[in-house]
């Protein structure tokens, strides 16, 4: 099993938060979706055999595409892949391109579930964010999304923003749930390097997140899910009726996929690769059979902490079993040593799994570099 990701690095606009490749500037979106298509042609061996089951269009804002040009790129996925007709292919979306007539175009695609970047409810928080929508606009988008057909919507929601205080967080998160939608990714807001926010930061414009509201917000969070009988099965992912993501849920499983388009990433179990991070040497690599993308090969502390980093952020947590098939004698004793010190306020540690209990997955990173092998111990190994 295995997934294919489509980087689509077009924006009408740069949110002031987002450090995602991309790119406001849409004059050659025609190259680089040729060259997505010719990228998928000559990668057929990365995944190998393996039958794809998801197929997500992340970005950038995939829903500036048109209906032929997400129906081109998927005809190239399943002519040159073997494609589960049961595979869930999810499209990232802005709610102001989410009109009734887009949507009944997206319908006509294979498209089967939506991933609707709200962010907020409120003007406010949107103004900041600099987003290209507006609250009436996020609200009709689900509505519209909805009446059309599609039964497998997400939306994503921002908190710890400077503009959102804790009455218009609760407020998000009842608009979210009188919505009746089946999937919530609720993100703390970062300052990240190079970004508009980061600089508004170093500027003294604006003032920095505030930690204690930030996480007393994720408890709001918390409180709420529990009340409307949601799951959250990863720190930052919340569902009904087990509707999870299949595709996200695969990185976080440590399966194979491959990732097209302008940095991307990809993993085939023992490397991970990833392509420029600009449009013009993407392009230009992949037309002229130039180097276009990075590798690295990883050792086994490497795939062992990726798999300490990525599981713990899951409901699932670390399988013992999967440590003691997946690595070696070493690895194993560590993992062993080291579990048995772990707080065990904080983790469940049962039989054959260690998870992380929900309501302290927003410290997931203190357990894993309780688990972790220290670099001196590396470079024994």
């Amino acid at each position: 099993m295995a997934g294919i990701y489509i980087h689509i690095p077009f924006c009408k606009q740069a949110c002031s938060y987002c450090d995602f490749h991309f790119s406001t500037k849409l004059s050659n979106k025609q190259n680089v979706l040729a060259a997505i298509e010719k990228e998928l042609e000559f990668r057929t061996n990365y995944i190998g055999t393996e039958v794809v089951e998801t197929i997500y269009f992340g970005g950038g804002t995939p829903s500036l595409l048109s209906q032929s040009e997400i129906q081109a790129i998927l005809k190239k996925v399943n002519d040159v892949y073997t494609v589960s007709k049961s595979a869930e292919i999810t499209l990232e979306a802005n709610p102001d391109d989410l009109t009734m007539a887009k949507l009944k175009e997206l319908k006509q695609t294979s498209v089967n579930r939506l991933s609707v970047g709200v962010q907020s409810f409120f003007e406010k928080d949107l103004k900041f964010m600099n987003r290209a929508h507006n609250a009436e606009e996020a609200i009709q988008s689900i509505r519209n999304a909805k009446e059309v057909g599609f039964a497998n919507i997400s939306i994503d929601l921002i908190f710890g923003s400077q503009t959102t205080s804790n009455e218009m967080w609760q407020q998000n998160l009842d608009t979210f749930f009188d919505l009746e939608v089946n999937h919530l990714s609720a993100y703390s807001l970062t300052v990240e390097e190079k970004t508009a926010l980061a600089h508004q930061v170093a500027k003294g414009k604006v003032e920095n997140v505030d930690d204690e509201k930030n996480y007393h917000q994720y408890l709001m969070l918390q409180g709420a899910i529990k009340e409307n009988d949601f799951e959250q099965y990863e720190l930052s992912n919340y569902c009904k009726n087990e509707a999870y993501s299949k595709h996200n849920t695969s990185y976080w499983q440590n399966k194979k996929y491959l990732g097209v388009g302008p940095s991307a990433h990809s993993f085939d179990g023992v490397s991970r690769q990833w392509n420029v991070r600009n449009n013009t040497l993407y392009i230009n690599g992949i037309n002229n059979n130039k180097p276009f993308f990075e590798k690295e090969e990883l050792s086994e502390i490497d795939r062992y902490h990726e798999y300490l980093i990525t599981s713990l952020r899951t409901k699932w947590g670390i399988n013992k079993s999967t440590v003691e098939n997946d690595f070696s004698d070493y690895i194993i004793e560590h993992f062993n040593k080291r579990s048995n010190l772990i707080n065990k306020s904080i983790v469940d540690l049962s039989a054959n799994f260690l998870k992380i209990k929900p309501e302290f997955l927003f410290q997931s990173d203190e357990v894993v570099r309780e688990l972790m092998v220290d670099f001196e111990a590396q470079n024994l190994n």
